[in-house]
């Protein structure tokens, strides 16, 4: 008889255990096919095929789908369009280039929309630096909006941006001294001594004015033109954080390098030194990526 009922007991304590694991196992997969990777959701659907291409070409097909975690702001075929990039182009650029590209449209972190900072660099996997900001407008990647985030990835997070992200090479100095139409405002930089600054690392906002723009303002000579009045004009027109063009929201201000706020005016996007009698100084070019900020041109230079 007790051997009986020991027979008994362990019929039934297998028969509970396999409802349990056949329980656990349907709660765990709920009839849902397991997550895909990042490389799996790119390949899987046809608006990615340029950055598929792109992908196979570069040989980061594997890191896409095994690394973990990864953030992934993918352009998707309308992104690529937008960006003047077709099939034919992605074919015909050097892998390294191609590489260096995807590289900087990933991060070696899980970055959810939510995460994304009000305005700040981050460094993707290529080393150079990728300015963020979230505000009112949406969440942007150097100024390049996201128009579909959180897809969720079994090793990450895709978020879906309106144009491919190109790497600067060149930082703010570098930039304005390439160009002759800044020469004006590059003699100023140099004699307020704020050269090295605008070459070094930093997440600097430049409102840069033209020639035309220092002509306009009566200011013919750099070299006339006292050190210290010099020297607040110029710290008027630097901030110390990115703000693109999407960051600009009418009515409000920022602080500058000089310690005083100008207000921001849209639209027209435009700035001018809060509280002065000056005009609004116009953006004519906005958004111009460097690897330590972004510069805007301004039609008029301002004056306290």
């Amino acid at each position: 008889m007790k051997k009986f009922s020991l027979i008994r007991l362990s019929i039934i304590a297998f028969a509970l255990l396999s409802i349990i694991a056949v329980s656990c196992n349907e709660d765990n997969n709920d009839g849902l096919p397991p997550a895909q990777s990042i490389t799996d959701i790119v390949v899987g659907d046809p608006n990615f095929s340029i950055l598929e291409s792109a992908v196979v070409k570069a040989g980061l097909a594997d890191a896409l789908a095994t690394t973990n975690p990864l953030t992934v702001f993918a352009p998707d075929n309308a992104a690529f369009a937008a960006s003047g990039i077709t099939d034919a182009t992605i074919a015909a650029l050097p892998v390294s280039s191609v590489d260096s590209i995807l590289k900087y449209h990933v991060l070696a972190a899980f970055v959810t929309s939510t995460s994304v900072p009000v305005s700040d660099a981050i460094t993707p996997l290529l080393g150079t630096k990728l300015f963020a900001s979230n505000n009112v407008n949406g969440i942007f990647m150097n100024g390049i909006k996201i128009k579909q985030a959180d897809i969720a990835a079994s090793n990450g997070v895709i978020h879906v941006i309106e144009k491919v992200l190109i790497p600067p090479t060149k930082t703010i100095a570098q930039i304005a001294a390439s160009d002759t139409s800044f020469s004006f405002l590059v003699a100023a930089v140099t004699k307020v001594g704020l050269l090295s600054t605008l070459q070094g690392p930093g997440k600097f906002t430049v409102f840069a004015p033209t020639n035309a723009a220092f002509r306009a303002a009566g200011i013919t000579d750099i070299n006339a033109v006292p050190v210290a009045t010099l020297d607040l004009v110029v710290r008027y027109h630097v901030l110390t954080t990115n703000v693109f063009a999407s960051d600009l929201v009418n009515n409000t201000t920022a602080k500058t390098l000089q310690g005083g706020n100008i207000r921001i005016t849209t639209p027209p996007a435009g700035v001018k030194i809060d509280g002065s009698a000056q005009p609004v100084s116009n953006i004519t070019t906005a958004n111009i990526t460097a690897t330590n900020g972004v510069i805007h041109v301004l039609n008029r230079v301002m004056l306290p």
